[in-house]
């Protein structure tokens, strides 16, 4: 799960982070009072949505020429006409796709001198198995490109889950990030604050591009980004209220309601599957011949037909879908279950695209009675090469 920056940058600040002052809003009318209760005079207006590249995103109902998504603002004026144009449009960044996000909510922070822009992020670094530091000293770029342009530039320090963040792997932190003086002593102190969050908040990702040193010396983390294990949410309340679903695909909301590993895609064969390897060979193989997935759907092992039901008429309801292909392998998932499940949601949803179903496994002889008894127009499948040669073609016009 993710948050929004201003979220992300109160839940550091509970552990101790060095973050600016800042408020959220939700309208216009609120920007000129927020921005008071700030020092000034310099203020930054940031849009808040789940997608990095704001700063350099383009708003689609403003042209080409206007500005990004993060602006400054030498005055009050200044503030509330960047909120104007923020609010309620449509921003466009290299993380969005084309279609952007709705801008609902903005966050006015008081502005900082800076001196230097280091990069910096902790995740789960599987090749260790430990949680580990990425940093490096060109911060606020684009840590891919960075990776690519300058490799020798990043570095890695995986941290031992028995002993935390230690005074020498801090000191490397520091040496890696440049940092001497006050900010060194920051550094020491901040690094292990944020492997804490990181652990105690069942973080998946979190990263701070950049992490300033200021004119004065002193270290602030100035963005951050933060993403949650979603398995462990049950565990921290409060995280879980900081959910806005408003930035979360429709489809994978509804999809979580019924606990399926659905994950919208940009594609139009919709996929429903049993098991997450055979859902990527399927998706694999859609591509093979020619088209792109429109999901990933995993079913599980265990779907009832009520499961099945709600899976299809998630897919059903993605207006790009132009095929379904179903493709069982029943071990623990019996096909006739399959079977009765997608039964009941095209009774209920209607069947207005081409529908292949290859059932293999449990139970398999009497499924495909069952979809053959049950006079819906479906292509049968033999198996999965058959099943995605079928489909494609069935998409482009030639079933």
């Amino acid at each position: 799960m993710n948050i929004h920056e201003y979220q992300a940058k109160a839940v550091l600040k509970e552990f101790g982070a060095p973050v600016a002052e800042g408020i959220a809003i939700y309208s216009a009318d609120e920007a000129e009072a927020a921005a008071k209760k700030l020092p000034g005079p310099l203020w930054v207006v940031k849009s808040q949505i789940h997608a990095g590249g704001r700063g350099k995103g383009k708003f689609k109902e403003l042209g080409p020429d206007a500005k990004g998504g993060v602006r400054l603002a030498f005055s009050l004026e200044e503030v509330t006409a960047h909120a104007k144009d923020m609010l309620g449009n449509t921003l466009v960044t290299a993380q969005t796709g084309d279609a952007g996000k709705v801008v609902n909510r903005l966050y006015i922070e008081d502005g900082a001198d800076i001196e230097r822009e280091l990069y910096l992020s902790i995740l789960v670094d599987r090749t260790c198995g430990q949680v580990a530091f990425v940093v490096s000293t060109e911060g606020g770029m684009d840590i891919e490109a960075v990776a690519e342009e300058t490799p020798e530039k990043i570095h890695n320090l995986p941290i031992s889950p028995d002993t935390g963040v230690t005074d020498a792997d801090a000191g490397k932190l520091c040496d890696w990030l440049e940092l001497t003086g006050a900010a060194r002593e920051d550094g020491m102190k901040l690094f292990p604050i944020l492997y804490t969050a990181f652990v105690e908040k069942d973080m998946a990702l979190l990263e701070v591009n950049p992490l300033i040193v200021m004119k004065d010396g002193h270290l602030r983390v100035l963005d951050a980004k933060v993403s949650f294990d979603g398995n462990a949410l049950f565990r921290h309340d409060d995280i879980f209220a900081l959910r806005d679903e408003s930035e979360e695909d429709a489809k994978e909301i509804e999809a979580s309601k019924y606990d399926l590993a659905y994950v919208a895609l940009d594609g139009d064969i919709g996929c429903m599957v049993n098991g997450a390897g055979l859902a990527m060979a399927t998706m694999d193989i859609i591509k093979l011949y020619g088209s792109e997935p429109a999901n990933f759907l995993d079913v599980g092992g265990g779907a009832t037909k009520e499961k099945v039901t709600a899976a299809f008429k998630i897919i059903t309801s993605d207006p790009n879908v132009k095929g379904i292909l179903v493709n069982i392998f029943g071990g623990i998932m019996r096909c006739d279950v399959i079977a009765e499940g997608v039964l009941a949601a095209v009774t209920e949803v209607g069947l207005q695209v081409p529908l292949v179903v290859r059932l293999e496994g449990t139970n398999v002889e009497l499924g495909k009675k069952i979809i053959s008894e049950s006079g819906m127009n479906v292509i049968a499948a033999d198996d999965l090469d058959d099943a995605a040669q079928k489909i494609v073609k069935a998409v482009k016009g030639g079933a």
